[in-house]
C-alpha cells in the first residue's frame, strides 16, 4: 500500500529534514489524506523551528476533525512556544472536558494562567498535573503553588492563628478624589453608587435603598484600581481595609473561610468602611473550573458574606479589583453583590499629565512640557509612567556620574524614557479584545470595545 510504503521509507539513519520533506511531498500528492497529515504533524512537533508550519497543518486537520483532543493539545503546545498565551487559554476554556488533557498540557495552561495573573487557576492545574506525573515539577509554579496555599490539609487539627486588627491593614486614607488624576467616569460611577448614598442616607432608605454595596473594578494592571479604592475611602472619611490573596488563603481546610469571614466582621465593626479585595478573581474563580471542594467552599463563603445572610452589610462598601474579570464566577455579578462593574482604562491625556506632574513634583525639573509627554504616552498605565520617569532619572544619573554635574529633568529626558518603554497594557488588551468580541454576553465588555475604537 502507498501509506505503508511511506512508513517503510524511513530508516534509523534518515535525517529529520529528509523525513519531513518526504512527508510534505506525500501530502502534496494526496492533500486530503488525514493520516499523512497527522504523520507530518507528529514529526513537526519533534523538530524545533517549524512552529508556523505546524500551526498551519494542525488547523487544516482540525477543520476536518474539530473535536480531536490530541490536535487541540498540539495546538496549545505550538501556541505556547510562540508566546500566544491568550490563544492557549481560549482553547482550554472552550474544551468540554478540560480534565481529559494530558499532564504536560495542563502544565502549559498553568503557565499561561500564571502569565495572565490568575495564580489560583495556575496552582490548581499544576497540582492536578503533578498528581499524574511528578516529573513535571516546575520551580516557578512550585513557588506560586505554595503562596496560593491550596494544598489540602494534612493536619486539620492544627490551631488557627487569628490575625490581630493591627495585622489587617486597617487604616484611614488621607487622600481623596482630588488626588486622582483623570478617571472622571470611574469617579462619577463610584460617587453615584457609594458616596451619594452615604451623604444622603435617610433619603436612600426612604426608597428602600441600602447604604453600601459592591463595585467591581476591572482593567489592565497598573491603572490605579487600588489607588481609586483608597481614595474612595478618603473621600467619605471611612475606614479602609485592603485584603490580598495571601491574607485569605490558608493551607488548612476551613481556615480560608474563617479568615475571609473575620475581615467582613471587622469591616462591619468599623462602619462606614471600604473593604477592598485585590485580585478578587483568585478568591472568586469559576467554580465549574475547580476540582477541589476547598476552593468552592471559599467562593460560597464569599458569596454568603456579600449577601449579608447572617449579618447586616448596611454601611459596608465592598470594592473588588481584577485584571481578568472573565475568570470571575458569574454569581458575583448578581444584583446585590458586585452589581456595578466599572472598566478602569489606562489614564487619558489629562490623566497622564496629572500623574506625571505628581510623580516628578519632588524631583529637580526644568520647564517640562507635560502635555507633550502625555501625548507621546498613549495607552501607558500609571505604572508605565513611573517606569518612564525612572528611565529618565537613570539616564541623568549616568550622565552626572561621568560629568560630576547633576542637572534637572527636562522634557527631552521624559520623551527619551517614553521612547524606550512600551506600554504594558498592550498584551492585556490583546486578551481582552478576544473576550469582548467572542464572549460578551449581556454586553459586559462593551466598554473595552468602545475604548479600542
Amino acid at each position: 500500500m502507498k501509506l505503508r510504503a511511506i512508513k517503510n521509507r524511513y530508516s534509523p539513519t534518515m535525517t529529520p529534514d529528509k523525513e519531513l520533506q518526504d512527508l510534505r511531498e506525500a501530502l502534496k500528492a494526496s492533500p486530503d489524506n488525514a493520516y499523512i497529515r497527522r504523520l507530518l504533524i507528529n514529526k513537526l512537533r519533534g523538530v524545533p523551528g517549524h512552529e508556523t508550519e505546524l500551526e498551519r497543518e494542525i488547523n487544516l486537520l482540525m477543520k476536518r476533525e474539530p473535536h480531536d483532543l490530541d490536535l487541540k493539545q498540539a495546538l496549545i503546545e505550538v501556541y505556547h512556544k510562540q508566546g500566544k498565551n491568550s490563544a492557549c487559554l481560549i482553547i482550554y476554556e472552550e474544551l468540554g472536558h478540560p480534565e481529559l488533557l494530558n499532564p504536560e498540557t495542563r502544565v502549559i495552561i498553568a503557565r499561561c494562567y500564571l502569565k495572565d495573573g490568575d495564580h489560583q487557576q495556575a496552582g490548581l492545574l499544576y497540582r492536578s498535573a503533578l498528581e499524574d506525573n511528578i516529573l513535571l515539577a516546575d520551580e516557578e509554579l512550585d513557588q506560586v503553588f505554595r503562596q496560593a496555599s491550596i494544598y489540602e490539609a494534612e493536619d486539620p487539627d492544627q490551631a488557627f492563628d487569628e490575625a490581630t486588627e493591627d495585622d489587617r491593614l486597617l487604616s484611614k486614607p488621607n487622600m481623596n478624589f482630588d488626588d486622582v488624576g483623570g478617571m472622571e467616569t470611574v469617579k462619577r460611577e463610584i460617587d453615584l453608587k457609594i458616596i451619594q448614598p452615604l451623604q444622603h442616607a435617610d433619603l436612600y432608605r426612604s426608597y428602600g435603598k441600602k447604604v453600601g454595596g459592591g463595585i467591581l473594578l476591572y482593567g489592565p494592571p497598573g491603572c490605579g484600581k487600588t489607588f481609586i479604592a483608597r481614595a474612595t475611602a478618603g473621600q467619605i472619611n471611612a475606614n479602609f481595609i485592603s485584603v490580598g490573596l495571601n491574607d485569605i488563603l490558608d493551607m488548612w481546610v476551613g481556615n480560608s473561610e474563617k479568615q475571609l469571614a473575620s475581615y467582613f466582621d471587622l469591616a462591619r465593626e468599623k462602619k462606614p468602611c471600604v473593604l477592598f479585595f485585590d485580585e478578587v478573581d483568585a478568591l472568586g474563580a469559576k467554580r465549574s473550573d475547580m476540582k477541589q471542594s476547598a476552593g468552592r467552599n471559599v467562593i460560597n463563603q464569599f458569596l454568603a458574606e456579600l449577601d449579608g445572610i447572617s449579618s447586616n452589610n448596611d454601611g459596608l462598601l465592598i470594592i473588588g479589583a481584577t485584571n481578568v474579570p472573565w475568570h470571575l464566577d458569574t454569581a458575583f455579578r448578581r444584583p446585590g453583590r458586585f452589581d456595578r462593574i466599572i472598566f478602569v482604562p489606562p489614564p487619558d491625556a489629562a490623566g497622564r499629565e496629572a500623574i506625571l506632574k505628581l510623580k516628578v513634583a519632588d524631583k529637580p525639573q526644568e520647564n517640562i512640557d507635560f502635555a507633550k509627554v502625555a501625548k507621546r504616552t498613549k495607552d501607558f498605565s500609571g505604572a508605565d509612567l513611573n517606569a518612564v520617569i525612572d528611565i529618565a532619572v537613570e539616564g541623568i544619573l549616568e550622565e552626572a556620574i561621568k560629568t560630576g554635574v547633576p542637572r534637572p529633568i527636562t522634557t527631552k529626558d521624559l520623551l527619551r524614557g517614553a521612547e524606550k518603554h512600551r506600554p504594558s497594557t498592550s498584551e492585556w488588551f490583546t486578551t481582552a479584545k478576544n473576550y469582548a468580541m467572542f464572549a460578551n454576553k449581556g454586553g459586559l465588555y462593551d466598554d473595552i470595545l468602545k475604548y479600542l475604537k
